[in-house]
């Protein structure tokens, strides 16, 4: 009998434009697929909401496979042992799978594959999950680029991505007589789902995880969100952003894909978007392809701040202001409707997921590790590299980081990217009787006002938690505190709409 080709899903759980599966199939190979759920991966598990996503994407991921009569194997535990007894069972041919670049998950794959290779068997890792590896988008000098700016001048010069795989036509599945013997389980057996309590309902009604799901959300932002995108992306308020980051998190769609079908929609008039809003789009792609250039080579990205002058930061120990940030409850409504939109839905839009990092970073000094913590168990798109890059650029502290004197207003920002109110109303519904005047601004109403709304400010709704300018005078006030480095010059330019 032939030996299998296995292929060993992580982050890339599509069919389509997945080199390891289509290396796996080629010369009508027999192919096994699997995945295994580790608890205790290295450097951390994923959060509640990404389980709960995980879930869903291997049901969607086993029925897809199965309608080509490949097997889909899932278990549970340790990598490195569960790959290599399982591999050993089957006896496989050879072990395909796309490469990672956590340092915990680089060395379980290279460990891997010095075993495989040691016994025989054809080990491979495939470039799937970005556009450009790490170590292929450099400066001058040779060195990493730590700055968004070149490094996505430096990778857009390497050339167009090539066209994204099909899925393989000759792929067909091995038999597997008993799956238990080589520890597979079912999907329900890896505990992702919540059961006491069920607090997934928002999510159950706001995704379906899956590569069709994926690609039905993507036409639908090309026939409705691409156009405009370069400005309508900073409105919350509006249905103008891709909302595919949870699909490319876990890999339904590939940076690839959505390379190409940008460009092919605009060129074949399926959308009215304009070249200027395909580059905006593209270089989200490119923030994210940073954050693993910065991944790659800072490999404690999420626990160590790259700029090592802000390890002396004197953060604050406040839990009743990070669990008020947690809960939606500063008083700021902006602010309060995305961290309620994150707990509801698992998602936030990423104009108000800077507005909400900056306030917990600089209105309150709170840690910035605990507001990444709280996002990477609360957001189904939680990524290795983009979520502690981000937090770690709001913060100041990363390599191209906001400057830590931009203060985000979060009144301001309300004002102007939520002119009506309409986000604040959908997920603050207590304040929803307020017009657009006062509704990022509750505290500034008249009695008589708020009394037409129906609102008794530390009641209903809490004051605010903290005044801005003090909060924005206490912040510039820590930051001096890492002089020599601090530049005092800098720290007092104009912070208007900011």
């Amino acid at each position: 009998m032939p030996r299998p080709a296995v292929v060993w899903f992580r982050d890339d759980l599509r069919l389509a434009d997945n080199p390891a599966l289509t290396a796996a199939s080629a010369g009508n190979a027999a192919v096994i697929a699997v995945h295994v759920f580790d608890i205790n991966a290295e450097p951390r598990a994923i959060g509640a909401a990404s389980r709960w996503w995980l879930h869903g994407a291997l049901e969607t991921l086993t029925a897809d496979l199965a309608a080509h009569g490949v097997p889909l194997l899932t278990l549970a535990g340790p990598q490195r042992e569960t790959m290599i007894r399982l591999v050993d069972r089957l006896d496989a041919a050879s072990v395909h799978w796309s490469r990672r670049y956590e340092a915990g998950g680089v060395s379980i794959d290279s460990a891997l594959k010095t075993h495989w290779r040691s016994q025989g068997r054809v080990a491979h890792s495939h470039k799937a999950t970005l556009l450009h590896e790490p170590w292929e988008v450099r400066g001058r000098t040779g060195d990493p680029l730590r700055v968004f700016t070149p490094f996505w001048r430096a990778a857009r010069a390497t050339g167009e991505p090539p066209p994204p795989l099909p899925c393989p036509a000759a792929l067909r599945g091995a038999t597997v007589a008993d799956a238990d013997s080589v520890g597979a389980v079912p999907i329900a057996a890896l505990g992702l789902r919540p059961t006491r309590p069920d607090w997934a309902g928002g999510l159950r009604a706001t995704w379906s995880p899956g590569e069709a799901p994926a690609h039905r959300q993507c036409r639908a932002f090309l026939e409705t969100g691409l156009d405009g995108y370069g400005e309508g992306r900073n409105r919350p308020d509006r249905p103008m952003t891709s909302a595919l980051s949870p699909y490319l998190r876990f890999g339904h769609i590939s940076p690839r894909q959505l390379w190409h079908i940008t460009g092919t929609a605009v060129q074949s008039a399926v959308s009215a978007a304009s070249d200027g809003d395909v580059d905006k789009f593209r270089a989200e792609l490119g923030w994210r392809e940073f954050s693993y250039s910065l991944l790659f080579n800072h490999p404690t990205l999420h626990r160590h701040s790259v700029q090592s002058r802000f390890d002396a930061f004197p953060w604050r120990d406040d839990p009743a202001g990070l669990r008020a940030w947690q809960r939606g409850l500063t008083g700021y409504p902006l602010v309060d409707a995305g961290m309620r939109q994150l707990w509801t839905t698992g998602w936030m839009h990423n104009r108000v997921r800077m507005v909400a990092a900056s306030f917990l970073i600089k209105h309150l000094l709170v840690d910035w590790r605990l507001g990444e913590d709280w996002f990477w168990d609360t957001l189904v798109d939680a990524d290795p590299a983009s979520n502690p890059a981000s937090w770690q650029w709001v913060a100041g502290s990363g390599a191209d980081a906001a400057p830590y004197y931009r203060i985000f207003n979060p009144v301001l920002q309300g004002e102007t990217y939520d002119p009506k109110g309409d986000y604040v109303r959908r997920y603050v519904p207590e304040l929803a009787r307020l017009p657009a005047s006062l509704i990022h601004r509750p505290w500034t109403a008249t009695p008589a006002e708020l009394r037409a709304a129906g609102i008794a400010l530390g009641e209903t709704y809490p004051r605010p938690i903290v005044d801005h300018a003090t909060a924005r005078a206490r912040a510039l006030a820590a930051l001096e505190t890492l002089k020599p480095n601090a530049d005092s010059r800098r720290i007092n330019v104009s912070t208007k709409n900011q």
